[in-house]
Parts: C-alpha cells; structure tokens; sequence
C-alpha cells in the first residue's frame, strides 16, 4: 500500500502536465471534422479527467491518513518527557514534542541537525536505522554521547513518516560536570578512537580541545599501569595511564603526569646475584642493567651505553625489530640462538626475552645462557651430513660411469682382437683403451671416498710396507725435501688392503710435499696406542682399544682454518688449476673410512699440518698369516651355458660377444624378471649365472636365491661398479658364487666364468 501511494504522491505532483493534455485534447475534440477524431479526443480527455480526479482521491484520502497519524502521535507522544520528532523520509522534521523544543529548540530544520551535537556522525546513523525501520518496521541503537550514552529508536508511521524517540542517559559519574573540576587530565573516547569529553585539566594540559586519542598519546597501544608519552603544549611529557571501561564501549581515561627519572645507579642486589646471566633492555634497545653473570658472559665494563644491537646480530634481520614486536606484544618473546658481538670471539647464547613493565616504563628482560657448544655441535652434524650426501652422489656417479667404462674398454678390447699391431688403427685403439683405464683409476677414487671401492683387505704389518715404501717416497719428495721415518716397536698387526694403503701414504706425502715449495722435513711416524676409553674428536668417536698409529708431518705453509673442514671433500683444493684435482684426500678419507680407521689433521698457519691415522690393531694367530698360492688362470676356449642378466644394454652387449668368442653360449635377460621367465623352461641347461647386483625390480643375489631353488648346483658370477662389501652377506649365503668389479676387461671376464665352470 505505502509503494501505490508514493507512485500516487509522485504521479499527483506531474497532474499539470496530465491536465495540459486533457485540454489539448479537449481543443481537439471542439474543431476537429470528422468524427472519428472527435471521439478518440473525447475519450482521451475523460480518461485524463479521470486519473487526475482519482490521484487526487488517493493523496486526498493518503494526507488525511497521515496528518490524524500525526494527531494521534502529538496526542500520543506531546507530553512525553522523551524527546520525540517525526521525519519525512529526506529527514525533514515534521512534529517535535514538547521535550524535543525544550532539548533543541527550534532552529534545527533536519534531524541531521538537531542530532550534530550530540553524538559522532549522526547522518550514518540516522539512514542506517531508517533503512532497517522500512523493512521492519521499527529499529533501534544505543550510541555513545558526550554526556552519556542515548537510545535511539524509529517506528514507520503512515506511508511516509517515521517517528524518533531519543532516550538520554546521562552519567552521573566523574565524567559529567565532576570531572571538570577534577585536577587530574582526563578525557573520554568511544572505540574508535573519537574524543567525545575532555576535563579542563587536559585542555589545560594540551593547549585545546583534543579530537582524536591517536593525537594525544604518542604509544601506540597504550595499557592501564604502563607509562605513555603524551603531547603536551610545551612538549612531550610522560605520564601513567589508567583506563577505566565506561557504558556504551566508553574508554575513560586518566593521566597521572610524572617527572623524567634517572635509571637507579645501583643495580639491586637480588638481579647482581642472581646465578643466570640476566639483561635489561628498555623499549627502544637501550641497555638498562645487567648482572654479574651477563657482564662476565659478555665482557661488559659498567657504565658503558650499549645497545640490543651492540650485543648480537643473527636472526636474517635486525634484531632489534625483534626486541620491538616484544615490547609491542605482537610477538610472545621466545628464544633464539644469536652470535655474540661481545665477550669469547665465535661465541653463541641462547636469548630468551619475556616483556616486562618496571615503575609504568614497559621494557624487555634477556634470559642468556651459552649455546657455543650446541652451536658446534650442530655445525659438526651438518659437516657430517654433507659428508654423507657428497659421499652418496660420489658413489652413484662412480657406478654409472663405471658402467659407461665397462662398455668402452670391452668394446676397445673387441677391436683390439681384429687388428694387428703393424695395423695403423691399433695404436689409436691402445691410446682408448689406456685412457679409459686411467678414467676407472679416477673412478676408483671417487668410489674410495664414498667408501665404495672393492678392497682386498688381509693381515700386513705397518713396519714391512713402510719399509717397502721408503725408496719410492723418497724419490717422490724430491731433493729439497728430506724424508724421516720413524718406527715404534711392538705395532701389532692391522688388517687393511696393502696396496690402497700405500696409496694414502703417498698421497699424504705428496700434499706435505706440495705444502713446502722451499725445501722442509717430512717426518711419518708410527705409535702403538692403548685407549682406555673412547676418544672423541671432530664428528667420530674412537672406541677404546689398541691402536696403529701413523703421523705424517711437514712444516710447511699449514692449512687455513676455514678451509680445515673442506680438506677431504671431492674436488676441493687449495692448488693453482692444473695442479691438482682435489681428489688426493678424498680417496685417502675414504680408504682409511672403509678400512675401519679414523683420520684427524691438526694444522696452523705458518708452521705446518700433522694427519694422524688410527688403525684398530688385529689379533689373529700364525696359521692364519699362511696364504695360499694364487693359482694363475690361463684363458682358453670353454664351453657351457651362461644366463647373461644386466640391464645396461652396453655393457650386456660387450660381455655377451666376449663369452660367445670364447665358445661359450648366452643367453641374455635385461632384468631379473625376464631371467626368471626363461628358467621356467626345464628343459633348459645352465651352466653359470652372470648377473648384475643393482637393478630396477629384484637385485641380483635376490633373483639368484630364487633361481638357484630349483638350480642348485648353477655357478654364479656376480659383477658391480660398487664395492663387494655391499653384498658380502648376501653373496655369503650364496653358494658357489664369485665377485667381479666393474669395469673389467674382455680377459678378466672369461677368466672369472672359466674358474667357475671349470
């Protein structure tokens, strides 16, 4: 009903223009000539005749609804002690009570403006409670005045009116006109900050009325208790905030101003003594206090203006920032690990900080315990870490190209055979051939370092291979240098591969070598050592035992102290290019890491490097030392059938032309899966397996179990580019079966099946 009266109020407003073209068409109708005209024109004028009379009926029948509305609301309302208005919807006051007049009086035009005064913007208001009361019906809201708090509400009256109704509760607390002799600054806020009152103190205190709260106080998140920075006339003062809740979500707060005071000089007996070391920090990192404890961890004289960051850095930002969220709460505080810039050189502490409040004056209190250790500790752990990845990518680069290695040496070895030395092509295959093995010699040392080499270990005594040594190291040092060796007595035997070991003492002589370009001492010494208990150093522990000991040491140029624990990674040397390839203690870390021993260097600039080696002593009988005769293999033609299993097409392609030309027959499988689909034909002879140890799917000793169930007496030639030891206890359960390294040669290969036929 109210949408059909205000279309009839809107259409009733334009009737001029509806009567204008009821006489137009009335003129037409009195001269018009034919008689058609004559009608359609007196139809038309009747018709606008009509809507004019009936809009005037609907706006006729709407005002006389809306002014006895209005005579019931003054009859109603007129008396109320309530301040009560009525609005059309622009806001236009229409009625205002008796209260209304007293309360505003009535200048006031607009609702707007009768409300400006009285609470903080009254328009937003006003349209937010109209637009509810249109759809409800009524609406209502309590806000927050400068003397108290108000309820406002609106009822719709007729098609167009809206009656308000203002409650006022004035406060009667010490924010009315009590406050105002208050000799304490204080002032009133609602939650968004707007100053709704101020006492004459704080005017006073600020040189005028205040605005906004943000203005005032300079903190920004002040808190009851704690000391704030406020804007005074004649400067910034401090001042001790305390803050009570008001109704209607009002903020009242109080100011107790306070003189500037100097930190105590004294630090106070109970924070001297304490046995933590103990900091204080005030909110912008200014160091306050710091007990006994603290300035004997950090080396700090008394009296000395520090700040946060005079003392430590090492968070990937500044750590005074996070000093800062501390103070300002959007941080809990916690606990981190920083680099002391004071007291021990390299030293770490665990911080702790906790925010505290000292006499209003918010600051931070640092809790600082020493974390060196633990720092070395972890730096140690990850040392031993990416020792163990290069270690693992050193390894698994060395089976792949030995496998790369394997398929050229054999194939060079396959051409080999078709051409004679007068040939011109044969020395050009020679050179492939050799250099191919010198690229499995480079190999062989990456596959040292990651421990994965194939030795031949066995009892030898230090004394026989240093003695055995003794001519070729001397030729290695060259005529400069002079070389000492020293034996102790009584070593005991040790169980190692003899000629990797030779290998680590001329590699370890060569480096004291190349530290001493001028000339020098080279001494390697041997010590028999007992240890009562384990031994740590570095990231190894050294059980306790009986000990081989051998020393290198040279008084040459020394080695850095950030490059110490780089020495025995790959590829790492401290050599001009084309000196070295960084690949000599690697293999000697390596060697002595697989022979089960531990290696250690002490070095300082200037004066030279010792390595000591540590070689667990063997004890084992006379009748053990008693090896057997190696019997020599002469290859010939043989006979029998081989299962070929490897899944690099290369290196099966070599090995199955190099048996099937020593007469042997092969059959091929790329994966153990195929090699057992062929041993489901019983019909089938095998002679020998040749399989592969690391494949996709099953590994070789895992299909070899299978096969060898229903084969038993099948012979088996494993063959890998790593160590034996990385199947030894599978293979040892695995009767007569046999190792072979990759890369191998034509020969090496045939030899190794014809043993096992044969």
């Amino acid at each position: 009903m109210v949408e059909v009266i205000d279309v009839a109020r809107s259409l009733s407003s334009r009737a001029k223009f509806l009567l204008a073209a009821a006489l137009a068409s009335g003129v037409v109708f009195l001269f018009a000539d034919q008689a058609v005209v004559r009608f359609m024109a007196a139809t038309i004028t009747l018709s606008l005749v009509a809507v004019i009379l009936i809009l005037r009926g609907v706006v006729f029948l709407a005002d006389r609804s809306d002014r006895q509305a209005e005579f019931a609301i003054s009859g109603l309302v007129g008396n109320d002690a309530t301040p009560c208005f009525t609005t059309d919807v622009p806001g236009q006051i229409l009625f205002r009570n008796a209260a209304a007049h007293a309360r505003f009086g009535e200048t006031p035009v607009t609702l707007v403006a009768a409300l400006d005064d009285h609470f903080a913007s009254p328009a937003s208001v006003l349209y937010r409670l109209q637009s509810r009361a249109r759809i409800a019906g009524a609406a209502r809201e309590d806000v927050v005045t400068r003397r108290g708090h108000s309820r406002l509400s609106v009822h719709t009256v007729g098609s167009d009116r809206f009656l308000w109704r203002l409650e006022e509760f004035v406060d009667r607390s010490s924010t009315g006109r009590g406050a105002e002799t208050l000799s304490l600054p204080m002032l009133v806020a609602n939650k968004s900050g707007v100053i709704l009152f101020s006492n004459e103190a704080m005017r006073r205190l600020l040189g005028g009325r205040p605005k906004r709260l943000d203005r005032v106080l300079t903190s920004s998140n002040p808190r009851t208790g704690e000391e704030v920075e406020v804007a005074g006339v004649d400067g910034p003062l401090r001042a001790i905030l305390a803050e009570v809740e008001g109704p209607g979500e009002r903020r009242e707060i109080y100011l107790l101003p306070i003189p500037d005071r100097v930190a105590p000089a004294q630090i106070l007996e109970d924070f001297e003594n304490v046995p933590v070391a103990l900091l204080r920090f005030s909110a912008q990192g200014t160091l306050l206090m710091a007990n006994r404890a603290a300035r004997d961890l950090l080396d700090l004289p008394l009296g000395e203006d520090l700040s946060f960051h005079d003392l430590y850095e090492g968070l990937g930002r500044p750590v005074q920032d996070w000093l800062s969220d501390v103070v300002a709460e959007r941080h809990t505080g916690g606990s981190e690990v920083l680099s002391a810039r004071k007291g021990s050189p390299e030293s770490f502490h665990q911080v702790t900080l906790r925010r505290v409040v000292d006499l209003g004056r918010p600051g931070v209190l640092a809790v600082i315990q020493d974390a060196t250790a633990m720092k070395l500790l972890e730096a140690q752990f990850v040392q031993s870490q990416k020792m163990q990845a290069i270690g693992q990518l050193a390894g698994g680069i060395a089976h792949d190209f030995n496998n790369l290695l394997t398929a050229i040496s054999g194939h060079c070895d396959l051409l080999l055979l078709r051409h004679a030395q007068e040939d011109g092509d044969y020395a050009d295959l020679v050179q492939i051939h050799q250099n191919a093995n010198r690229a499995a010699a480079l190999v062989g040392q990456l596959l040292a370092y990651s421990r994965k080499q194939t030795l031949k270990p066995e009892q030898i005594d230090l004394q026989e291979v240093l003695s055995d040594l003794t001519h070729l190291l001397n030729r290695l040092v060259g005529e400069k240098i002079q070389l000492k060796l020293t034996h102790a007595a009584g070593l005991g035997m040790i169980r190692a591969d003899k000629r990797q070991l030779e290998q680590v003492l001329m590699n370890l002589v060569v480096n004291a070598r190349d530290a001493m370009p001028d000339g020098g001492i080279i001494q390697v010494e041997t010590e028999a050592l007992t240890l009562l208990e384990e031994m740590r150093r570095d990231q190894a522990i050294v059980p306790a035992g009986n000990y081989a000991v051998i020393r290198v040491l040279d008084s040459g140029a020394g080695i850095a102290p950030d490059s110490l624990n780089k020495i025995f990674e790959p590829f790492f040397t401290t050599k001009r290019q084309g000196e070295g390839t960084g690949l000599g203690l690697s293999t000697v870390y390596g060697i002595v890491k697989q022979s089960g021993g531990f290696i250690f260097v002490d070095s300082t600039l200037g004066e030279g490097s010792v390595f000591h080696l540590y070689f667990p002593i063997h004890h084992v009988k006379a009748e053990d030392l008693i090896v057997a005769p190696k019997r020599k293999i002469v290859v010939r033609q043989g006979e029998g059938v081989v299962l070929l299993v490897e899944d690099e097409a290369p290196v099966r392609a070599f090995a199955s032309r190099a048996l099937r030309m020593r007469g042997y027959t092969v059959l091929e499988a790329e994966s153990a899966e195929v090699a057992l689909e062929l041993l489901k034909d019983e019909t089938l002879e095998i002679d020998c397996f040749v399989t592969d140890v690391v494949m996709p799917g099953l590994d070789g000793p895992s299909w070899v179990k299978m096969a060898l169930e229903h084969r038993p007496n099948v012979r088996v030639v494993f063959v890998s580019g790593y160590a034996e030891d990385s199947l030894s206890e599978e293979q040892g359960r695995i009767p007569n079966s046999v190792f072979l390294a990759k890369p191998f040669s034509l020969n090496e290969l045939a030899a190794t099946v014809q043993g096992q036929i044969h």
